[in-house]
């Protein structure tokens, strides 16, 4: 049986608000969990990943101290990918597991730290040319985005209204998020991206029915 303190990070306020990150970092958690594991605590940042001031972060730290807990991440690029980062962390004196890979070592994670830093430098000056070059072709940049962004929030509510012949009884009934989220995945209903229902998915869903 282990103790374990969980971090997720979203990079924006938006991808937040959807779960969608989160949902999927969620998943690879339970997966990652044994039977008798225990999950204390869940601190989640909404912050770029090459931000380093990451106040949820610290508090999941300080909370493992306390408790004689480890800290458990889903994937490593969702934590970071900057290995003066990731060794600072390691530097604290708990245990960093990474669901993805459990059985990685200290030494492992440095050098899977150091390939996500290169591949994150790498993409960053693809992207940059690419609409580089699209600037010079005449492209309007960013209208494609605008678009998508309308069609998946248009998809969200709908995915939304569906649920709310499902749900709203069980908000009549004053039953908590945790509960709500329980019993549909008793139902056997499933989010969009598969997996299960967690709290922070029924939150935002109730605040689309504008009732939080």
């Amino acid at each position: 049986m282990a103790r374990y303190v969980a971090y997720f990070r979203v990079s924006t306020e938006k991808q937040g608000k959807s779960g969608l990150g989160l949902a999927a970092q969620h998943s690879l958690i339970e997966r990652f969990l044994s039977d008798g594991d225990e999950v204390i605590a869940e601190f989640v940042e909404v912050q770029s990943g090459k931000n380093d001031e990451r106040v949820e972060l610290w508090k999941a730290i300080n909370h493992a101290k306390r408790h004689d807990a480890k800290l458990l991440i889903a994937k490593l690029d969702r934590f970071s990918r900057k290995v003066s980062f990731i060794a600072s962390i390691m530097e604290q004196g708990i245990g960093l597991v990474v669901a993805e890979m459990p059985n990685a070592t200290d030494f492992q994670l440095h050098i899977f730290a150091a390939l996500a830093q290169e591949e994150r430098r790498l993409i960053s000056e693809r992207t940059r040319n690419a609409l580089a070059e699209a600037k010079k072709r005449g492209v309007q940049l960013g209208k494609n985005g605008k678009v998508l962004a309308e069609r998946n929030r248009k998809g969200a509510d709908e995915r939304a209204e569906a649920l709310r012949p499902i749900i709203m009884p069980m908000v009549e009934q004053g039953l908590s998020l945790s509960e709500i989220a329980r019993r549909l995945n008793g139902l056997g209903v499933r989010p969009v991206r598969g997996g299960r229902f967690h709290t922070e998915q029924v939150r935002l869903i109730l605040q689309r029915f504008r009732l939080i």
